[in-house]
């Protein structure tokens, strides 16, 4: 059985206001890029597809994947405008796959973990989605700022990466959607649930398994980085 690893690294990191996208930022002396694709090529994980911006294919194949021997990772393409996009042209480049796990970049910090859990429900249902339990109380506020509801919080989980699939159910949902509007999805089960080929299974994450968006992420990934 084949199972690849798209690791998706093709963001601009606005939000990070630095001149270099986020998930080639410096942490403890590697991008943090490294960690990502340290942790997936530790793991069961037959191949790794790198998805990046166009203007760094050089630099992640000779910085990172050459630099730190990372041998399992078999192709680095150029992503698209949108994550969608990104994702999609990694789902066109697998060959022979049975399940494919997608993954931010820029989500440095997950562990070994985690990939099980995610295999072991991928495995058994088909589609899953790694997740944490919203700590907080949630409010629904509308236009002008009020909070007009505020959702039972036991049934509330915030989504988090890897998300895997059996790869022709994922592949079928993307090829759907390719030229259709995809207005509102932000991750790949939405894709799959949009197009109601399976339910997907949700399965524990991990608090620090971070997705480093803004300046304050850095911090915490540090410590978790250090600490490990």
């Amino acid at each position: 059985m084949k199972s690849t690893c798209i690791i998706v690294a093709a963001g601009s990191g606005s939000r990070m206001k630095s001149d270099k996208p986020k998930q080639f930022l410096e942490m403890e002396g590697h991008p943090l890029l490294y960690y990502t694709v340290k942790a997936w090529q530790e793991s069961f994980i037959s191949d790794i597809i790198l998805v990046t911006s166009g203007g760094y294919l050089d630099y992640v194949r000779k910085d990172i994947v050459e630099k730190y021997g990372f041998d399992k990772v078999s192709k680095v393409i150029t992503g698209g405008e949108t994550r969608f996009d990104s994702v999609y042209q990694g789902l066109l480049a697998c060959e022979g796959t049975d399940y494919v796990y997608i993954h931010d970049g820029a989500r440095p910090c997950v562990d070994g973990g985690v990939i099980e859990r995610a295999r072991e429900a991928a495995e058994r249902y088909g589609a899953c989605v790694s997740a944490v339990p919203v700590k907080d109380t949630v409010k629904v506020v509308d236009k002008e700022g009020f909070a007009v509801d505020t959702p039972e919080r036991s049934s509330l989980w915030a989504m988090q990466t890897p998300q895997a699939f059996r790869y022709d159910l994922v592949r079928a949902a993307y090829d759907a959607l390719a030229d259709k509007d995809r207005t509102g999805i932000t991750d790949d089960a939405m894709v799959v649930e949009k197009c109601g080929s399976a339910k997907v299974k949700i399965v524990m994450g991990s608090y620090d398994n971070v997705k480093v968006t803004t300046p304050e992420d850095l911090r915490v990934v540090e410590n978790i980085l250090k600490n490990r």
